[in-house]
This record gives C-alpha cells, sequence and structure tokens, in this order.
C-alpha cells in the first residue's frame, strides 16, 4: 500500500464515509474533527456500516472487526503528524478551507502528501494555502463515499507528475475507480451534475413543469435512477446551492437559480407531489433544458482537457447513476441534435459553442 497511514479532517458524512472505506481496505486512519462528540459519531457511523456488512454476509465479523480496529480518533491537528496522506474533508467554503490548511502546516511532516475532497473549488488556488503545493492535489469521494466507486484525482498547477501518479494507484488500491482530471471549478462530475439540477430549479421557478413531472423527465431523457429533485433532497439543496455558487467563474449560464439562490444555506427540501403528468409540449422542453444543462459542460470540459469522454461517461454510471451517459448518448443522438440542443442555452446566456461539438458521433472514439 503506497499510503499506510492516512489522516482525515472532518468527520461528517463525506470525511467518516472515506475513513469507512479506507479502513476496509486495511488502512491505519485518524479521523480528527473539533469536537470529540464529532469523532465518536463519525466513528461509530463506520462501526454501523461495518457491523450490517457482517450481518448481511457482505464481510465476516472478523473482517468487521478489523476493519474498524484500523480507526482512531482525535481532536487535534498535533495526531496526524505521522501521517502519509492527509485529506481535508470540511466544509465546502474556500476561505474555511484555507484556515485550516495554514494551521495544519506546522504539523506535517515533509513528505506528507495533503489532499483535499472538494467538489468544486479549484485545487490549485486551495494549493497556495499549504508550505509544498508540489505535494497537494485532489482527492475527491463521491457520497456515500464508503460505497460509491468513484473518485476523481485533481492535478492542480504545481503538484507534482509522480506524486500524482502515485494517488491514481492509490486509489486503485483500495478498491475505488479513479477518474484523473486536470483542475477545474466542479472537475468532470460535478462540473455537469450540478448544472443539470440548477436547470431543474430554474423550470420549476419558470412554471414549465412540477417537481415531479421534471423528475420524470429526467428519468427517461438521461435515465437516472432519480430525477434531480429526489437527488437534491437527498443530499440537501443547500448542498446545491454552494456546489452551483462555486461554479460561477465558468459564465453567466453557471449562474444560481432563482430558487436555489433566494433560499440560500437554509435547510430545506423541495416538495414532491404524486402527479407527475404533463402536456407532450412542455415534456419536450423539460427535456431539452435538462439535456442542454448537461452536455455543455461536458462540452466545455472537454474542451478543456479536464477528464477523458470515458471517464466522464464511467463517473456519470458509477457516481450519479445516468442510464444515459452524457457521451455515449450525444454520439447517439449526433452532431445536429445537439447542437440544436446546447444552442438553446449558448444562445440565451452569450456562450460560444464549444469546439467538442465537432467531434459528436465519435466521442468515445
Amino acid at each position: 500500500m503506497i499510503f499506510k497511514t492516512v489522516g482525515i479532517i472532518g468527520a461528517g458524512t463525506m470525511g467518516s464515509g472515506i475513513a469507512t472505506s479506507l479502513g476496509q481496505q486495511g488502512v491505519a486512519v485518524v479521523l480528527v474533527d473539533t469536537s470529540q462528540a464529532a469523532v465518536d459519531r463519525g466513528l461509530a457511523a463506520a462501526k454501523k456500516f461495518y457491523d450490517r456488512a457482517a450481518e448481511k454476509g457482505k464481510m465476516s465479523t472478523q473482517d468487521a472487526d478489523q476493519a474498524y480496529g484500523k480507526l482512531t480518533g482525535a481532536t487535534d491537528l498535533s495526531a496526524l503528524t505521522d501521517c502519509d496522506l492527509i485529506i481535508e474533508a470540511i466544509f465546502e467554503e474556500f476561505s474555511v478551507k484555507e484556515d485550516l490548511f495554514k494551521r495544519l502546516n506546522a504539523h506535517l511532516k515533509p513528505t506528507t502528501v495533503v489532499a483535499t475532497n472538494t467538489s468544486a473549488l479549484r485545487v490549485s488556488e486551495l494549493a497556495e494555502t499549504v508550505e509544498d503545493p508540489t505535494r497537494f492535489l485532489g482527492l475527491h469521494y463521491f457520497n456515500p463515499a464508503a460505497i460509491n466507486p468513484i473518485v476523481e484525482v485533481v492535478k492542480g498547477e504545481k503538484t507534482d507528475d509522480t506524486l500524482f501518479q502515485k494517488c491514481v494507484t492509490f486509489i486503485t488500491e483500495t478498491a475505488k475507480k479513479p477518474i484523473p482530471c486536470k483542475d477545474a471549478y466542479g472537475f468532470a462530475i460535478n462540473r455537469f451534475f450540478v448544472p443539470y439540477g440548477n436547470e431543474a430549479v430554474r423550470l420549476l421557478d419558470e412554471g414549465v413543469g412540477t417537481t415531479a413531472q421534471i423528475d420524470r423527465v429526467a428519468q427517461d431523457c438521461l435515465g437516472v435512477a432519480a430525477g434531480p429533485f429526489l437527488v437534491m433532497n437527498l443530499v440537501k439543496p443547500k448542498i446545491m446551492f454552494h456546489a452551483q455558487r462555486n461554479l460561477g467563474p465558468h459564465g453567466a449560464f453557471y449562474a444560481l437559480a432563482k430558487g436555489l439562490a433566494d433560499r440560500g444555506d437554509t435547510d430545506y427540501e423541495f416538495e414532491i407531489g404524486d402527479d407527475a403528468t404533463g402536456s407532450a409540449e412542455s415534456d419536450a422542453i423539460i427535456a431539452d433544458r435538462l439535456r442542454a444543462a448537461t452536455f455543455l459542460p461536458v462540452l466545455q470540459s472537454l474542451d478543456e482537457d479536464v477528464a477523458s469522454p470515458a471517464d466522464i461517461d464511467m463517473g456519470a454510471g458509477l457516481a450519479l447513476r445516468f442510464g444515459k451517459a452524457p457521451c455515449e448518448l450525444m454520439d447517439t443522438l449526433g452532431k445536429d441534435e445537439v447542437t440544436r440542443i446546447v444552442s438553446i442555452v449558448t444562445e440565451k446566456y452569450g456562450h460560444d459553442l464549444p469546439a467538442s461539438l465537432a467531434k459528436v458521433g465519435s466521442l468515445r472514439g
């Protein structure tokens, strides 16, 4: 194993999920949070996962005990001094992460690798807050991290090439599927998934369809296992608010939908009724808009060489459960139809048509 001891900062849903996954693969983990209560909750969540897996026969009782035995907790950053790799998994706000990394510098040995689990912030900007940005990168685990197989491995502008490749290998060693990514707001997967959800809220704001109708059309036109409103309720709309806001530098199309912006960082859920009916005309508008909101960011990220079409589709299928992966779907629809769909948003928001449109029909080779 490339990294024998991993420190995780943040014992919430993501941090405890990453710890759970690594412990199951035999990696020693130090889980750190600001309070003992938070640490205890994180460790308890891991134990509950292992115990349930043992009850269902997915792992033996002995393996469950050994996995949990790999996890320890602490409330001080000094507990991370001997770690080979440290993964930050705290609140998705640049200033909060920046403050943490500045405080963490005093507790790092020269060979320690530091990673952020950010889902949308630029790794290169966060890297400026650590003493050695060559040993800093993004390791973005998807929720639920204990079982979701996808991890985006994000190379910052100053990340050492050899170290980056070692981290890709480590992700494979720990039973995950890595997606190597160039640094960009949203990376490969949230670059399109978050705007797709944002566009669903716009459609609701405009009265084009109800939450239930939009979810139904999304399941049909993109083959998603669950529609955008159900998913947003599961991850919490305020998380989508922060993620979409972080994508703002990509341009006008990425501006927050009014329905997200107005309620901001508050605790709420979208009401999803039982009536998913709608007219054929509104269904067609919803399908076009949701596909446009997915296709445009994917094509832009291909223009920027953020990730390969195959990896984007793998992430869409395994991390997000898209039955119709975006690059494959675009190839199936063809260049003319995809151009028509994408033009719906490029014309409205003043974006150029992506150069990658010329490759539609053979994006997947």
